[in-house]
């Protein structure tokens, strides 16, 4: 079955039309597509135009072989107007010049003079045109003085036509320029929106890796340590089970479990179509640090937390939970069987001042280095403040990090 073709009415082939000519006039002359073939096609008709006016007007004798040999050689350099527009208008008044003075039809011959002088107009400088408009009139009266005085007067007062094409020709310039401003800073924005996009994505994923670095390490690391627990007691002393010390390594085990299933799943949301990527359910804080110190604890650290300060910004407050997070889960690893960590936040000078340290043996030298110092510089780094880490003069290891309590960052995990 054909496709049915909307009928074309008046309306929609005007506002066609109006779009081609729109397109035409904005779009730079020496870029346009099909160049040379438009414009020999605008030589020829203009070429038809003057040949009618030689015809029909009579303001001069009627042109004979030579009048319209010069005629109509002086349209042919227009086909190269957008490529050498000044010698194009040389070669034009070279054609005209012998064709006025020798008193052919006036009017056939000014045509091509003014698609050449529009044409230098559009495609230089005002400068240019101006110098060209005055000497183009300077030479034509002083031409036209050596026949007659009233001619040359008669053409001073008709170069306001002249004039008139110039100033044309430089505001349709200026208007191609200005549209091609807006258009350069549309794409200039365009891009930078789209710079934007990627910058969030990039940002996106950082903290989501960092969110599911430090919920599995940390989890992982104490259901390892719970489960050596539960092996331990099964394999030392089989006739003598304690099983409520068994039972108990199993139950943490689950907690453990069933926290860690929960952050995650807060943590995956952003990824959802549906949601927001404001909507990351609520960030962990200082409330939180409790826990990490009980979870600590039941893998066998002993933990000590001292915390003098109540309030501080969602972000700061998510920041120095996954810092303390990720420094309880390295000391649970790295220090050793039951390591003595202590855990201190204080408020000094507007800023959070944050320290976890051990006395145990750090990690094993010339071991691959992890994600999680990284993990915790970028934490820093995202709400503007600082955070060193490295084994201490007298043994053991320590974290501590400066975050500013007015930060103004992202809301970041």
């Amino acid at each position: 079955m054909m496709p049915v073709q909307a009928p074309t009415t008046p309306q929609a082939t005007w506002s066609r039309s109006a779009e081609r000519i729109m397109a035409a006039i904005n779009r730079d002359p020496l870029t346009a597509p099909h160049a040379l073939r438009n414009d020999a096609l605008l030589a020829v008709s203009v070429a038809v135009v003057a040949a009618a006016l030689a015809l029909f007007v009579d303001d001069g004798r009627r042109p004979d072989g030579l009048g319209w040999a010069l005629l109509l050689v002086s349209h042919v350099p227009l086909v190269w107007r957008r490529r050498r527009p000044v010698l194009v208008l040389v070669a034009v008044i070279a054609c005209v010049f012998p064709y006025h003075f020798l008193d052919y039809p006036h009017t056939a011959a000014t045509q091509a003079a003014y698609v050449a002088l529009y044409t230098v107009a559009v495609t230089g400088r005002p400068l240019r045109t101006v110098l060209v408009g005055i000497g183009v009139i300077t030479m034509a009266v002083g031409v036209l003085l050596t026949i007659s005085a009233q001619e040359a007067l008669g053409l001073l007062k008709a170069s306001g036509w002249v004039v008139a094409v110039l100033f044309c020709g430089v505001d349709v310039r200026f208007y191609r320029q200005y549209v091609a401003s807006i258009v350069e800073r549309a794409e200039r924005a365009e891009r930078t929106r789209e710079e934007e996009a990627r910058r969030r994505v990039a940002e996106e994923r950082l903290r989501i890796a960092r969110d599911l670095h430090d919920l599995l390490a940390h989890s992982i690391t104490l259901i390892g340590v719970q489960t050596s627990v539960a092996a331990h007691v099964l394999s030392a002393d089989p006739e003598r089970l304690d099983r409520e010390t068994v039972a108990k390594a199993l139950d943490d085990i689950a907690e453990t479990c069933r926290s860690a299933r929960g952050e995650l799943r807060t943590t995956l949301e952003v990824l959802r179509e549906h949601g927001s990527p404001d909507t990351r359910g609520p960030l962990p804080g200082l409330d939180g640090l409790p826990d990490l110190a009980e979870a600590a604890r039941l893998a066998g650290a002993r933990v000590e937390q001292t915390v003098r300060i109540r309030r501080a910004p969602p972000a700061v407050g998510a920041a120095a939970y996954r810092i303390v997070q990720e420094a309880l889960t390295n000391a649970v690893r790295h220090a050793g069987p039951e390591p003595a960590v202590h855990v201190e936040l204080a408020e000094r000078q507007g800023a959070l001042h944050l320290s976890v340290r051990d006395d145990g043996t750090g990690p094993p030298r010339g071991g691959t280095p992890g994600f999680g110092l990284v993990g915790m510089r970028e934490r820093a780094r995202s709400v503007g403040g600082t955070l060193d880490a490295g084994p201490r003069t007298g043994g053991g290891f320590e974290v501590t990090a400066v975050l500013p309590l007015t930060t103004t960052g992202e809301r970041d995990a």
